[in-house]
């Protein structure tokens, strides 16, 4: 179902940079007011491939320069393509909230472009048109996958590990650490046995997309685009495949997280409130003084409660409150309190949430401190998806609320890079 294929990366010299300096955490993660330091960080950071200096920019440019500088470093050597096709292990060492050492192996490969409809690459969430905009006029004036789409593949065996770590052993590229500090060890796998059995594991399974639905449906309307200008649709031509990441969903190293949500307006009820308006819920509360203390509370209080529909509230009164109730079917908990309480009780729809209504910080603790910052009226804070889920959802053909996943460690930008120009 999923065809996979090796290419021949483009990637930085390492003997020309260094490449903790030049790689970038994704485009749609960078704050604003990080741009800046990550453009005077190196000349030849990725960012430059990615984004404008300032937000205000971004509306105007056609991100012409993004191309004069891809060539011009390929000039100077900065950047340099590979001989022979492969593909391209990583192994990324990371920090989990809990403070545990993991990680996690996937590698870089192309994938041929399918419509959602054939149920071959799966998505697990709805799209914004203004991002997919930008982006295509960044891939317009490229004609380069710069940043790669995360997808996930079932593999409870762990069938191709094996493959993947001895590469990573054996031909090992460069390693590069991020501002989070988070260890990124690139190799190189061209055996063509190895290449062979991964390509025929995927073959036989779809995929799901974990991040980067933006840059995927973008690729899918730069690809009709090339079509309809007759640059052709044969299955070998450039616009046809694209850049992405496999991991094994099932495999140790890969931490799902919760993204958890800051109604920006409204209040909590009162208690006869929360009963008349939350029937079949339970709650009890918990006092809370800092935000300091919030992830050791959700630890205690929350997570105990994963086999139940559950969340906790908080609107900086100095209480914590927990709700549950148990599971009468198998829908999501997120999908649940989406429902029950962001439309129930603080009587958003899908609208008002797309429309801005709720805010999604990084972590429990940022969310936490935006609270109590004036950012926000009530936090709501939940256990994470599970990998059975996402594959359960996508696999039924449904979606699930926007950010309710949040899959780490995110893949930077920089790594390798993918010209369209040629095979």
């Amino acid at each position: 179902m999923t065809d996979v294929r090796p290419f021949r990366a483009l990637r930085y010299d390492p003997t020309r940079v260094d490449l903790s300096r030049v790689i970038v955490p994704p485009y749609d993660v960078v704050a604003a007011e990080d741009r800046a330091a990550f453009f005077d960080r190196d000349p030849h950071n990725a960012i430059r491939l990615e984004l404008t200096r300032d937000v205000a920019d971004e509306a105007t440019t056609d991100y012409r320069h993004v191309r004069r500088d891809l060539d011009a470093w390929i000039a100077e050597r900065v950047l340099t393509r590979d001989a022979e096709p492969a593909l391209y292990p990583l192994r990324q060492t990371f920090t989990a909230p809990d403070g545990t050492r993991l990680s996690r192996e996937g590698f870089f490969a192309l994938v041929h472009l399918e419509d959602y409809a054939k149920r071959i690459v799966r998505p697990h969430e709805l799209t914004l048109a203004g991002p997919k905009a930008d982006r295509l006029k960044l891939l317009r004036a490229a004609r380069a996958n710069l940043s790669v789409v995360f997808l996930l593949y079932e593999d409870r065996e762990h069938s191709l590990a094996p493959h993947l770590r001895e590469a990573l052993e054996r031909d090992a590229l460069g390693t590069a650490r991020d501002e989070s500090g988070a260890e990124h060890r690139l190799a190189r796998l061209a055996d063509p046995n190895a290449v062979g059995a991964i390509a025929r594991f995927l073959a036989e399974r779809p995929v799901v997309i974990a991040d980067g639905h933006h840059r995927y449906e973008t690729a899918l309307a730069y690809r009709d685009e090339r079509r309809a200008a007759g640059e052709g649709d044969g299955r070998d031509a450039p616009h046809e495949w694209l850049l992405v990441y496999l991991a094994n969903a099932f495999a140790p190293g890969s931490l799902l997280l919760p993204i958890h949500r800051l109604v920006l307006k409204g209040a909590l009820p009162t208690e006869a409130g929360l009963r008349e308006r939350l029937p079949g819920w339970q709650w009890r509360s918990v006092p809370i003084g800092d935000a300091t203390q919030l992830p050791d509370l959700l630890a205690r209080h929350l997570e105990p409660l994963r086999d139940q529909h559950a969340f906790a509230a908080d609107d900086a009164s100095g209480l914590l409150r927990i709700f549950f109730r148990p599971r009468a079917s198998a829908d999501l908990t997120v999908r649940v309190i989406h429902s029950d309480v962001i439309e129930g009780l603080f009587g958003l729809d899908e609208a008002a949430v797309r429309g801005g209504a709720i805010a999604y910080p990084k972590s429990a603790l940022q969310t936490a401190r935006d609270l109590r910052a004036g950012r926000g009226a009530v936090a709501l804070y939940l256990n994470p998806l599970t990998p059975e889920d996402v594959f359960r959802v996508t696999g039924a053909g449904e979606v699930l609320p926007q950010k309710s996943t949040f899959f780490t460690p995110k893949l930077p930008s920089g790594l390798v890079f993918r010209p369209l120009d040629g095979a």
